[in-house]
């Protein structure tokens, strides 16, 4: 009976590993775990040309050098994903270096059977050394890791250790490895409990690497240096055989007494950041990726005035019709887009404060959530003067353009109401056509009336300032602003103790006064009360209404307040436009709060409204205190009338107007009170004279603008040759801002247009009269 060779080795699961051994023409080993269940011949030779006398398996056999251990526990852990693996490794022989090609899988119908084929692949002298020199440098580059890296088996003892881990337990990787040393004797946990020692498959985490004895290792960089222990953390994995148990730990260990150190170097900075953090005159803030507030500095907590802003939305603290704009902004920042301008919103808060937002994309922290630096400068006071300077502009310019149409109508006016005087004279009351030129008269003086509200909005128009009690002029005005509100309204006056003295054109405030009265009757459809209060009030530092600043001082306040149905938010910047009203179609002019504003910003003061829908209004006028001099006068209105009295005279008058239809109604009006006129159209004209009419000329009449030789210009040729000249000024502008071009001509008189023929006659009896 013949016997083959397989049929003496063994059990049918040892023949079946030798056969699937001997059918490869490379090195190749059957494992089962770590066991070797077979080998063929070329493997016991690779394993003698290595110095091994045989019978290991292949992570035995090539894993005892540094890196190696590592390639063949990749090489395990990627089997259960059936398919072949393959690495290449380098490993001291007999003869030098071998470069071997390592490729394991799993046996085909067995169970945790794997299949080793380690093949040869470089056989010259060249390659060898490439791959000897790339390994030393491996080699040498993991022993010389500034951190500390370890291998240890599941029961705890060293398979591998690094010198710089082996240096901080004062010790060499030859003493670690191989040894009975075991991790708990070197190692400690951070936190560790009496008699609890370490062990392998703990999670890692700060711990305390303990030297061994009389090596004094821990006198260098340990974090307690009277234990000789060094703090330390540790990173481990676990790498699992084929079956899913550990085959060993590996752990990363840094040392942590370099970290403390550089915390210590940095804290001064961060204390530095911090302070300037805190201290900045912006709002700055952090924002995650959902916009939510996780960090702010004091500038922003003052900006927002709340105390509640953490873990808030910041679209959430600003007005709701900017919070999509916002959010979208920050969004499109956070993507890394670039705008040519910062977003600015206004903050929703006890005061509201309007900030321009800069922002950065986002950025990575620590804790690997994402994070938004924001910065917000507080331009409150910049738009508020922005905003007062388009409002004095656009003041400007429709005063500049209510001058000049005030200028145009009160000759148009001046000529309308003097023809209708001249027929007047014709036609007495009983007259079938006095009616009619009486309705012309009074439409021209109510166009007369619209115009001097336009100067009073432009502030052009002619103020006679006087010392004033204001409860006197409200006690005067009372009957009249009781008939003018009628008597579904209550009206309430309160007089302030000891109130100051002002100086205001009398005219133009009680103007005011029944203007505001007459607007809080509209506003009070349904009745209600009007209640005009007057107080002294003291500015000890400037205060901030609206767009106005009023500076410190003492001021006489005016308040008169209604309780009507309020002035709606969108009209509040507007209210003070000129032709603007919110009435019915032929119900207002839209004049009247601006004349009101344009009377107290040239009396010198302020007005400040606040409303709200359904509460009222209330305008509040700070006029300035007067304090009285001996210069001052008690304040007195001549009331009289120039008609009551005799308006003829005689002498010769020089009349120069542009205007041909002012010119012949003057000139006719002046004849008919006996006085002699000589006409011209120009300031040229009337110098062109003959001399003997020019020296016997007693009064001279003149428009103030007329083109080329103005009216100024022309009384200071004229004085020339008649010191004695007597001047009357007619214009349609306003006296005050002919100051500068009169100041020319030194004791003159002014007569505003549109006048009437009493005043023309009053006036020129009244110069001629005078003293030279």
């Amino acid at each position: 009976m013949t016997l083959s060779f397989a049929s003496l080795i063994g059990s049918p699961r040892r023949r079946a590993a030798w056969l699937l051994a001997e059918a490869s023409p490379f090195a190749r080993a059957i494992t089962r775990g770590h066991d070797l269940l077979a080998d063929n011949t070329a493997y016991r030779v690779l394993a003698a040309r290595l110095g091994n006398e045989g019978g290991h398996a292949p992570d035995v056999l090539l894993g005892g050098e540094i890196g190696n251990a590592e390639t063949i526990s990749r090489l395990q852990s990627l089997l259960p994903l059936g398919r072949a693996v393959q690495e290449d490794v380098a490993i001291h022989g007999a003869g030098g270096v071998l470069s071997l090609r390592v490729t394991a899988m799993l046996a085909p119908g067995r169970r945790n059977w794997v299949i080793w084929d380690i093949q040869e692949v470089a056989d010259n002298a060249a390659a060898l050394v490439a791959v000897r020199q790339q390994r030393d440098e491996l080699a040498a580059f993991i022993d010389n890791a500034p951190v500390g890296l370890y291998s240890v088996a599941p029961d705890g003892r060293f398979l591998f250790a690094n010198r710089s881990f082996a240096a901080w337990v004062g010790t060499v990787p030859e003493q670690l490895v191989g040894s009975d040393l075991l991790l708990a004797d070197v190692l400690s946990h951070g936190e560790a409990r009496e008699n609890e020692a370490m062990t392998p498959d703990w999670a890692g985490g700060e711990a305390k690497l303990r030297p061994l004895p009389e090596s004094g290792a821990g006198d260098n960089g340990t974090d307690d240096s009277s234990a000789g222990l060094r703090l330390v953390s540790v990173s481990q994995t676990m790498v699992p055989d084929a079956d899913g148990r550990p085959l060993r730990y590996s752990a990363v260990v840094h040392d942590l007494g370099l970290e403390l150190r550089q915390r210590g170097t940095l804290r001064p900075v961060e204390a530095e950041f911090r302070r300037f953090f805190d201290q900045a005159p912006i709002g700055i803030l952090v924002l995650d990726s959902a916009g939510t507030i996780r960090e702010a500095n004091a500038a922003f907590a003052q900006l927002c005035g709340r105390e509640d802003w953490l873990g808030q939305r910041l679209a959430a603290l600003v007005r709701e019709e900017d919070a999509l704009m916002l959010t979208r902004h920050l969004i499109a920042l956070r993507r890394g887009e670039t705008f040519s301008r910062a977003l600015e919103v206004r903050l929703d808060g006890p005061r509201e404060r309007v900030v321009e937002v800069f922002a950065a994309s986002s950025a990575e922290r620590d804790d690997g959530q994402s994070a938004q630096l924001v910065y917000l400068v507080d331009t409150t006071e910049q738009r508020s003067l922005q905003t007062q300077f388009h409002q004095s502009q656009k003041m400007q310019a429709v005063g500049q353009l209510a001058g000049g149409i005030a200028h145009d109508f009160n000759n148009l006016l001046t000529a309308m109401i003097g023809f209708c005087d001249l027929l007047l004279q014709r036609h007495q009351p009983g007259d079938q056509s006095f009616a009619d030129i009486m309705q012309i008269k009074q439409n021209a003086s109510r166009a007369a009336n619209l115009v001097r509200q336009l100067l009073a909005f432009s502030r052009q128009q002619t103020l006679v300032p006087k010392v004033l009690d204001i409860t006197d002029v409200l006690a005067d005005l009372r009957n009249l602003i009781g008939r003018l509100i009628g008597e579904t309204i209550t009206l309430k006056m309160v007089h302030g103790r000891d109130l100051g003295l002002i100086k205001v054109d009398q005219g133009q405030l009680e103007q005011v006064i029944i203007n505001l009265a007459v607007n809080a009757r509209d506003a009070m459809t349904e009745g209600g009360e009007l209640l005009i209060r007057t107080l002294n009030h003291a500015l000890e530092y400037a205060m901030q209404l609206g767009t106005e600043t009023i500076p410190p001082g003492d001021y006489v306040l005016i308040e008169v307040t209604d309780s009507g149905h309020g002035i709606a938010p969108e009209n509040m910047a507007k209210i003070f436009d000129p032709f603007f009203t919110t009435k019915a179609v032929g119900a207002g002019t839209g004049l009247g709060l601006s004349t009101v504003y344009g009377i107290i910003k040239q009396t010198g003061g302020f007005i400040h409204v606040e409303s709200a829908p359904g509460e009222g209004a209330c305008f509040r006028l700070y006029l300035p205190r007067h304090k009285p001099t001996a210069d001052d006068l008690p304040a007195s209105r001549d009331d009289a009338r120039p008609d009551s009295r005799d308006l003829t005279g005689q002498g010769l008058v020089l009349l120069v107007e542009d205007e041909d239809a002012v010119r012949a109604f003057a000139a006719r009006a002046l004849r008919n009170k006996g006085y002699t006129v000589i006409e011209a159209a120009s300031g040229e004209q009337a110098l062109a004279l003959p001399e003997d009419q020019l020296d016997r000329v007693e009064l001279l009449i003149s428009d103030v603008v007329m083109p080329n030789l103005d009216g100024p210009s022309l009384a200071a040729q004229l004085r020339t040759r008649r010191p004695d000249l007597k001047i009357l000024f007619i214009s349609g502008y306003a006296e005050d801002s002919l100051r500068t071009n009169m100041a020319k001509s030194a004791h003159v008189n002014f007569l505003p247009k549109p006048f009437s023929l009493s005043q023309l006659a009053g006036k020129v009896k009244e110069v001629m009269d005078s003293p030279a």
